[in-house]
C-alpha cells in the first residue's frame, strides 16, 4: 500500500509540472551574487519533447508580472498555441540590461546572455540550437535585447526591437531622464562598446534574423530607429523594419509583440 501511495504522489507530481503554464523562479546570479526574479511560461509540457524559448525583456520600471497583465496578457495562450517557452526576467527598474562598469550588483548582460540562459537550458526541455532561441524587447528592453542578442549572436537566432532606444547619444534629457547614466555614467565619456552603432558590424556577419519597429507617433524613438534602419541598410544587413500609428505607450507595443511573436513562431517553424 505504501508503495502504490508512493507511485501515486510521483505521477501526481509529473501530472502538475506537466500542465504547469505559469512558474516564479528566483534565478541566482554569479557575477552580481543575487537572485533575480524570473516568470517562466510553459505549454503543457510532453514527455520527451523540447520546446523553442524566447527571452522576453520589459521596458523601464517594469517587470515581469506588469508583462503578464499589461504588456503581452495573453502570453500564456501564446505559450500553449506556439508550443513555446517564454522567460521573462526581472531587469530591475533601470538596469538597462548592461554589465554596468558603475554598479557591482548591476550586470544583467551576462547574466541574461549567459547565467540566465544556461539555468534554463539545464531546468527546462528546451531545444538548445541558437536557431530555436530568440530575443525580444520594447523601449529598455529593445536596446537590452539588441544589445545582448547581438553579444551573444552564438546563443540566439533571432532578435526584435519594438520601440527600442537604440541611440544614446540622441537620447538627449532621456539619458538622465530614464537613468541611463546611473548606470552607464555620462554620455561624454560612455565606453563606445555600449553603443548600438558599434554592434552593426557584429551583425553582418551574426549568422541571425533582426526584426525592429516603431510607432510614428513616438516622437522621442522613432527617429533612432529610422537612423539605425537607415545604417543597416547601407550595411546590406538584411533585417525587417516596420512603422505603425501609434505612441511610446502600451497599446502599441502590446500589438507590436504580439507580431513579432507570431514572427518568432515562423523563423522557429523554418
Amino acid at each position: 500500500m505504501k508503495k502504490l501511495f508512493n507511485i501515486v504522489l510521483v505521477l501526481t507530481a509529473f501530472v502538475q509540472l506537466s500542465a504547469q503554464k505559469i512558474i516564479h523562479q528566483e534565478v541566482f546570479s554569479p557575477k552580481m551574487n543575487k537572485k533575480i526574479k524570473t516568470i517562466i511560461i510553459t505549454p503543457t509540457i510532453q514527455p520527451k519533447t523540447t520546446y523553442p524559448s524566447v527571452y522576453i525583456l520589459h521596458g523601464f520600471s517594469g517587470n515581469p508580472d506588469r508583462i503578464i497583465k499589461e504588456d503581452i496578457p495573453d502570453l500564456v495562450q501564446k505559450a500553449q498555441q506556439n508550443k513555446t517557452i517564454y522567460v521573462l526576467p526581472d531587469g530591475n527598474f533601470s538596469s538597462w540590461y548592461v554589465d554596468s562598469p558603475i554598479v557591482k550588483d548591476s550586470q544583467y548582460q551576462t547574466f541574461i546572455g549567459k547565467e540566465l540562459v544556461e539555468f534554463i537550458d539545464k531546468n527546462y526541455p528546451v531545444k538548445a540550437e541558437k536557431k530555436y532561441r530568440g530575443i525580444l524587447g520594447w523601449s529598455m528592453g529593445g536596446y537590452g535585447a539588441t544589445n545582448i542578442g547581438v553579444t551573444y549572436s552564438k546563443t540566439f537566432g533571432i532578435v526584435g526591437s519594438s520601440c527600442g532606444a537604440l541611440d544614446f547619444p540622441s537620447f538627449g534629457e532621456g539619458y538622465q531622464k530614464y537613468m541611463v547614466n546611473k548606470v552607464l555614467g555620462p554620455i561624454e565619456s560612455i565606453n563606445p562598446g555600449f553603443l548600438t552603432d558599434n554592434k552593426i558590424k557584429l551583425m553582418a556577419g551574426a549568422g541571425q534574423q533582426y526584426i525592429f519597429d516603431c510607432g510614428t507617433d513616438d516622437t522621442q524613438m522613432i527617429g533612432m530607429n529610422r537612423n539605425f534602419h537607415k545604417k543597416l541598410t547601407e550595411q546590406k544587413i538584411q533585417h525587417l523594419y516596420t512603422e505603425s500609428l501609434g505612441g511610446h505607450v502600451t497599446e502599441y507595443w502590446s500589438r507590436s509583440l504580439s507580431e513579432q511573436l507570431a514572427l518568432f513562431d515562423r523563423f522557429f517553424k523554418q
